[in-house]
């Protein structure tokens, strides 16, 4: 029971650390109307694929961003077509690796977490979460 907790813990942590870029983002790039819009203003080259803006560097890749803050700490997010952010349990494991007190948790453990958080998260399909609007 105890590695869920933590597991909820880097679940939780995934999500406020994810409110935290997209809050700096916006603030350092005012016509960003959702985070989502980093991939397209990358594309169009009015950003660069990468770069360090505040507290953040981020890299553009396929479908999202990932996104590394002064700490060290590693947010990698992928956005659906509706521009929604969506995480797996690898991206999820991935932040809480890099979190500077490493939290190792299982696929399984955070299976459960994400599945105890609902409604604040969804399946928005097999093994793909997001935060409920």
């Amino acid at each position: 029971m105890e590695q869920v907790g933590a597991a909820r813990d880097v679940v939780l942590g995934y999500v406020r650390a994810l409110n935290a870029i997209d809050e700096a983002m916006r603030v350092a790039i005012p016509s960003l109307e959702r985070l989502a819009d980093v991939v397209g203003l990358a594309r169009s080259r009015r950003i660069n694929r990468s770069d360090h803006i505040g507290t953040y560097s981020y890299k553009v890749h396929g479908a999202g961003c990932r996104f590394v803050s002064d700490n060290g700490t590693e947010v990698d997010v992928d956005f659906a077509a509706d521009g929604s952010e969506v995480f797996d349990l690898w991206r999820l494991r991935g932040y809480g690796l890099s979190l500077p007190e490493p939290l190792d948790v299982t696929d399984q453990d955070l299976r459960s977490a994400v599945r105890s958080l609902q409604p604040l998260l969804n399946e928005v399909r097999p093994g793909w979460f997001g935060v409920a609007n």
